[in-house]
């Protein structure tokens, strides 16, 4: 740092020679702008960089090396490691450019889009890409991690799908990282989260999407219902993709208002092909009991997402398991039910299908086996009841069945750091050391579950 002059006027000056916008403390839209998701962390950097292409990133990553100030990343803003106390924030919410060949199956996405954005973007031309269950949370952080969402059985991860990544490294330069161009590079950004770089740009495969039936099964939440849901999520066809929870009724106008607060299982169920054949994989879940309500039927995949966006505290607990029986219903029908948050989700994502067929060692997502993803979630008014939150969800995902702790790294918050080595097996943690040294060796992009 060039203590001649003070930081205030360094940063003014990055930000004089940047073509998109500096946003610093007393700008009228500052607290807005620094706010993330999550109501756990209020945090006031000393400034945002709106910035307007790839050029402004690696300005902006040349002055926080000469600086040393702490350097955050955000796209949708819905990771604890979207904003920093006192560093940098750059804010990529502007790079939100989409260039789509229907013809050849690709698109080009800005890495400041949401996964809603481009979603509806595609739905014209019938054609998809897999990322989470949120509208709201952005493409750049999802797919860095992963992206398990309702296309996972039938298309794989979010990055499954990844052709391609235009990427600022630590150095400043700008690459474009793919099979053939820094293949290192290209595999840990698919899984390794944001240690190696700022992507500007995702190239992604497109899928067919002609046709789609989906929208809520709401049934009993009894462990035999619960675990046979899942005995028949797996042996389903790969079209269908369920993410399901155990959580109190909400006061929806579908669900009858004598089940409003009471323990239900509320299961988003996604088939990606004609309804006729959807109706027939759904037979067997709406045998299972007498549903509570019922809204699986054709319709836009982007309705599938889920549009609220409320600022709350939340504790998240997870883990990846191999198995998922009545006992594990069980555990977590019985945690739900113990839980005080105004709202909490047992929630189960049933894996598999093309999913599992791609090779463990292909990316740096590697819990290829795993069949079942179990989440505890609360959501609750602030940051010191989400520390109370926190231990349930620890307890919770403590008392499921023993087996070797595997977790998805985009559902890592507040864990302990030591957890941080289930995200990956030792081969894929040792790669991704060697990714790290090579292209981030002074650790600039460590706010992160950061390999160091």
């Amino acid at each position: 740092m060039d203590k001649r002059f003070p930081l205030e006027d360094q940063i003014a000056m990055l930000g004089s020679a940047l073509k998109g916008r500096l946003v610093m403390p007393g700008a009228p839209d500052y607290d807005a702008l620094r706010q993330v998701v999550p109501a756990n962390y209020d945090r006031r950097p000393a400034a945002l960089i709106r910035v307007a292409d790839a050029a402004d990133v690696a300005m902006t990553l040349d002055f926080a090396r000469a600086t040393d100030l702490p350097l955050a990343i955000r796209s949708g803003g819905h990771s604890a490691h979207s904003s920093t106390e006192g560093g940098l924030v750059i804010d990529l919410r502007d790079l939100d450019g989409i260039d789509i060949d229907p013809v050849a199956r690709t698109v080009w996405a800005g890495t400041g889009l949401t996964a809603g954005e481009l979603t509806k973007a595609l739905t014209p031309h019938g054609l998809v890409i897999g990322f989470g269950d949120t509208a709201s949370v952005g493409i750049g952080g999802i797919t860095l991690g992963g992206g398990i969402g309702y296309m996972l059985r039938k298309h794989g991860l979010t990055i499954d799908n990844v052709l391609a990544a235009e990427v600022v490294t630590a150095d400043g330069r700008i690459l474009i990282a793919d099979e053939l161009n820094h293949p290192d590079l290209f595999w840990a950004l698919r899984g390794g989260g944001g240690n190696f770089g700022v992507v500007t740009r995702w190239k992604y495969r497109l899928q067919p999407l002609p046709e789609f039936t989906g929208g809520p099964l709401v049934l009993p939440a009894t462990p035999e219902v619960v675990a046979k849901f899942v005995e028949l999520a797996a042996a389903a066809p790969d079209e269908l993709t369920a993410i399901a929870s155990v959580m109190p009724a909400l006061p929806l106008p579908f669900i009858p208002e004598a089940m409003h607060g009471q323990i239900v299982f509320f299961a988003m169920m996604a088939y990606a092909g004609p309804d006729a054949a959807a109706q027939e994989a759904l037979r067997p879940f709406r045998e299972l009991a007498t549903p509570i309500a019922d809204l699986v039927g054709p319709m836009p995949y982007p309705g599938m997402y889920n549009e609220l966006e409320q600022r709350m505290a939340f504790s998240v607990r997870s883990r990846l398991l191999s198995g998922f029986g009545r006992e594990a219903a069980a555990t977590v029908i019985e945690h739900i039910r113990a839980s005080d948050a105004p709202m909490r989700l047992g929630e189960i994502r049933v894996l598999g299908g093309a999913f599992a067929r791609v090779a463990p060692e292909a990316t740096a997502f590697a819990h290829r086996d795993a069949k079942v993803m179990v989440s505890f979630i609360a959501a609750s008014e602030n940051a010191s009841s989400a520390k109370r939150h926190d231990v349930w969800a620890t307890e919770a995902v403590a008392a499921l069945p023993a087996e070797a702790d595997r977790v998805y790294v985009n559902f890592l918050t507040s864990d302990p750091e030591e957890r941080k080595a289930a995200a990956y097996p030792p081969a894929a943690w040792a790669r991704l050391l060697a990714v790290k040294r090579q292209y981030d060796p002074e650790n600039l992009f460590r706010l992160n579950q950061n390999v160091r």
